[in-house]
């Protein structure tokens, strides 16, 4: 194929099977969320630039060298949706939810734009789930937040350990941030150019290089400097998980990445995808929306990215033998599609051959496209009977045709439920 043709760097076509492991995942994510009393938003592909600009911060890596920005025909500066939650302080202020009942509670499951360096995993466009909880500054909220994630971790096959720290707030940070920044300025020489850069606009993102890692360990420890009410939110958080059993390292050295994050921030990595290992991360962002021109309310949430969880997960996490039937037609004639019809008018999903193949070859067919496979034609059909085929046990029973419909229902709603067992599990 000529390359004219082909995909844009760091993109990816989601083919069968993955793109049912996608959705196997996507179903995990809504059922939890909404289990906690989420409920979904939606925001646009693209923003004003400044949501980003502003909301984001001028000296993350998003805004200064990954974002996707274009003026449209109008004029109107726009950017390509790198992230969730500004987008979502925006549409908090915009909409004013704070006029809603208190905490708000919301969910996303959106496509993200980055232009980084493609890798394993990490894609220019990628798939992000998050949640955001608006309205709620006790650490009861932190820890509602961390729960959700690492319950929806455990549902996939994980052992989630969350890696803890407080950024402090705005009355403690500035001397942690002063003490940070003149230790750093004493090794100056030594720093590589991004964070030379970051010594002047972001020093806390110094903590998060991964090439002066030896320079961290005599860097200001953030413990010494939290005031009384963020060390009183840090320990209320920490006893509230070890109680309701979430294994939390507390990592002094933990950063995130973006501007807005306020006293808590947490991680998972799973440590098979190497250095860029985080498969989840999040924290509080009080007063987000004042960005906007809005209230200044707490607010607290997470995002992970779905295709780095899934090569996290492997084979562990298989696509399932959707729950289908294949009808197959013995002989000639159009009796199967007939019934393929009759059957889906019922709500079963159904799929024929459409190649005229042989019945053989229809089986081998149906191996791989459903569980079960009825035969259609024959004695066995003509007397009133149905002959089906468990695809995954290799067992034949023979059901009465007029019961046809009623007996795959049943097997298909059993199916599901001890899919949804093994999956809370």
């Amino acid at each position: 194929m000529n390359d004219r043709w082909r995909r844009p760097r760091g993109t990816q076509d989601v083919l069968p099977p993955e793109s049912a492991r996608v959705e196997r995942f996507r179903r995990v994510f809504y059922d939890w969320a909404e289990r906690y009393g989420y409920e979904e938003i939606q925001t646009p592909v693209f923003e004003q630039t400044a949501v980003f600009v502003e909301g984001v911060g001028q000296a993350t890596d998003i805004v200064q060298h990954e974002r996707y920005t274009f003026v449209d025909a109008g004029g109107t500066s726009l950017t390509l949706r790198p992230e969730g939650t500004a987008a979502v302080a925006r549409a908090y202020v915009e909409h004013g939810m704070n006029a809603w009942p208190q905490p708000v509670r919301l969910f996303y499951w959106q496509p993200m734009f980055r232009r980084e360096r493609p890798q394993a995993g990490r894609f220019r466009q990628h798939q992000q789930y998050g949640v955001e909880l608006y309205g709620a500054e006790g650490f009861e909220a932190d820890a509602e937040v961390i729960l959700l994630a690492t319950r929806i971790l455990a549902a996939v096959g994980k052992t989630p350990r969350v890696r803890l720290n407080s950024l402090g707030d705005a009355a403690c940070r500035p001397a942690y941030r002063q003490a940070l920044v003149a230790y750093y300025a004493e090794h100056r020489a030594e720093l590589c150019e991004d964070c030379q850069a970051r010594l002047e606009h972001n020093p806390l993102r110094l903590l998060d290089c991964k090439r002066d890692q030896h320079l961290k360990a005599g860097a200001p420890d953030i413990r010494d400097f939290w005031c009384e009410p963020c060390r009183d939110h840090f320990a209320g958080l920490t006893a509230l998980l070890a109680d309701l059993g979430v294994e939390v390292d507390h990592d002094k050295n933990l950063v995130r990445g973006l501007d807005y994050y306020h006293r808590t921030v947490f991680e998972v990595d799973d440590e098979g995808l190497g250095a860029q290992n985080t498969i989840l991360g999040g924290g509080r962002y009080d007063g987000l929306p004042a960005r906007f021109e809005g209230p200044a309310v707490p607010a607290v949430g997470f995002a992970g990215g779905v295709e780095r969880l899934l090569l996290a997960l492997g084979d562990a996490w298989p696509a399932i033998r959707p729950a289908r039937v294949y009808l197959a037609q013995i002989g000639t004639g159009t009796e199967a599609l007939r019934w393929a019809e009759r059957l889906r008018a019922e709500g079963l999903p159904v799929v024929t051959d459409l190649l005229g193949r042989s019945l053989k070859a229809q089986m081998k067919d149906a191996a791989r496209r459903a569980r079960w496979a009825v035969m259609v034609g024959g004695q066995e059909w003509a007397a009133g009977r149905a002959p089906v085929r468990d695809l995954v046990t290799g067992t034949t029973v023979e059901v009465a045709r007029d019961e046809l419909a009623a007996w795959l229902r049943a097997r298909i709603a059993t199916l599901a439920q001890e899919q949804d067992g093994q999956e809370e599990r």
